[in-house]
């Protein structure tokens, strides 16, 4: 295969149905993958669930279920959600799958027999929302977990710990020499300051629990007595889904692999992952991408375990599936919080799309029925002074590509969008309503202009807007040379416009 790409969204938890958050992540890598298949890359695009830990087996006595029919039963709604939203996703993983069991007992084994795992006793302050312990940094002023508004348990247990200290200083010097591994770059400074706490406490990482505490996850091969920890469990999946060690798709892939996550869980992406690799002498991934959090009432995090999270799936009825895509993709700006409020998504999608875009859409095919009868002027070299957008669309194309390749999608749409605004406002100064009057020679050629860099504009938003582009498509027959062209010369289109067409970007009330 030929240019791989591999990206993974973190496998989401199933004590409860989907959420705004898995949706935004799911979203973001789907994007991602559309854009490089259109860029001709082989790309790869993992999503699946973690099903096991104490959270499971108390959602699912609160449910009244079995812990496996509550887990085949979230698990089909994650399922559903993304079939629902067009998500494009090549491999769906659970981690109570026998393939990935054999790869997590494979690496612990591997991992005992060289040393690297260890039998001892430990007491801490555990979060039962997070599955792990917490150090008394990164509990609030109140001695809270921040993300779950709860207290830790003091446990005291026996358990096995993997050497994580073995492995810090490693990855430190790896970190300090690619500071592209972990992006943005506020997450890189925290994740180097968290590897610098790591190793003045000489903390090493906990990867069991006691059957008597917990017998739902994967036992550990060299001791019946103990089940895996759900992290460590759980991050085996990036590997278990491409039929490590020996898959093709292992050795096809992973060098190629990107991560995106959410902050809350950026400490074991971004620490215990990487250690966990290179004990297991597995190449590091390529880069670790973090964004942030949805904000609700009161500027906290929308998520289920702040039960101020809302179903989406309601509002993607009511606005369409491309306006909620790219509302989400356009409103937030990569790795910060942003706000989902009714009043942002209805200014967003109205000045951007319905206003700017659509206005513009249905102002140039309205003109070419009116002045053209319905007929597509044809291209007019000679006359591509009346609008002057080859260094704007070469400098558009250059950014979008830059910001696109790590996840900056706002700043990327900002490109296109600036296009959009220069037709807009050609259309109000050349007034070809006042040439069509006295027939000026620059009627045609301006039209034809408008609608070249419309299909310009259109291709270039196709990954956030893929319906629409359909759509476009069937009313102009709009298509070019290469997915993402370089000059208005590459656009093409049919000889003539339907009699009628849809409005794409109705207003948003």
């Amino acid at each position: 295969m030929n240019n791989p790409y591999y990206l993974t969204t973190p496998i989401y938890y199933v004590n409860a149905k989907p959420h705004l958050g898995h949706i935004y992540t799911t979203m973001l890598c789907d994007v991602m993958v559309q854009y490089q298949k259109l860029l001709g890359k082989d790309a790869m695009f993992l999503t699946g669930v973690d099903e096991h830990g104490d959270k499971i087996v108390k959602a699912a006595a609160s449910a009244s279920l079995s812990v496996q029919d509550y887990v085949d039963l979230i698990s089909g709604e994650f399922q559903n959600v993304w079939k629902n939203l067009h998500i494009q996703n090549n491999d769906f993983i659970r981690t109570t799958e026998e393939r990935h069991k054999k790869v997590v007992q494979n690496i612990l084994q591997t991992l005992f027999d060289k040393g690297d795992i260890y039998l001892s006793q430990y007491e801490g302050y555990y979060c039962f929302g997070c599955e792990r312990y917490l150090t008394e940094k990164e509990m609030d002023s109140e001695g809270k977990c921040p993300d779950h508004q709860i207290e830790p348990e003091i446990i005291k247990e026996s358990n096995y710990f993997f050497k994580l200290q073995k492995y810090l200083p490693r990855w430190e010097t790896m970190l300090k020499n690619n500071s592209n591994l972990i992006q943005p770059d506020q997450y890189y400074k925290e994740i180097l300051g968290t590897i610098h706490e790591l190793m003045k406490t000489g903390e090493d990482l906990s990867i069991s629990r006691p059957v008597k505490r917990l017998q739902w996850g994967i036992p550990i091969p060299f001791d019946e007595q103990f089940v895996t920890y759900v992290w460590f469990d759980a991050l085996v999946n990036y590997i278990s889904a491409l039929d490590y060690p020996d898959g093709e798709k292992f050795h096809t892939y992973w060098p190629q692999a990107h991560h995106m996550i959410a902050k809350d869980i950026l400490k074991p992406h971004g620490i215990f992952w990487p250690a966990m690799l290179m004990a297991a002498d597995i190449e590091i991934f390529q880069n670790l991408y973090v964004h942030g959090y949805w904000l609700g009432l009161n500027d906290l995090k929308m998520s289920k375990s702040m039960q101020n999270a809302f179903n989406p799936l309601d509002l993607i009825h009511s606005i369409g599936l491309d306006s909620f895509r790219y509302f989400l993709m356009k409103e937030m700006t990569f790795g910060s919080d942003s706000k989902f409020t009714d009043e942002a998504l209805k200014n967003r999608l109205n000045q951007d799309l319905s206003n700017n875009l659509g206005n513009l859409i249905q102002r140039t095919l309205s003109m070419i029925k009116k002045y053209c009868n319905g007929n597509i002027p044809p291209k007019n070299p000679e006359m591509d002074y009346i609008i002057k957008p080859a260094n704007l669309l070469s400098d558009a194309s250059k950014n979008y590509h830059s910001c696109m390749q790590t996840f900056q999608f706002s700043k990327a749409l900002d490109n296109i969008l600036e296009i959009i605004d220069l037709l807009n406002k050609s259309i109000e100064e050349k007034k070809p309503w006042a040439l069509a009057k006295t027939n000026d020679p620059e009627l045609l050629p301006f039209l034809r202009l408008l609608m070249d860099g419309i299909g310009f504009c259109m291709h270039y938003m196709k990954p956030f807007l893929a319906e629409k582009f359909r759509l476009f498509t069937e009313i102009t027959g709009l298509t070019v040379r290469e997915n993402f062209p370089g000059k208005l010369q590459e656009i093409l289109y049919n000889e003539s416009l339907p009699e009628n067409w849809e409005i794409l970007f109705p207003r948003i009330d």
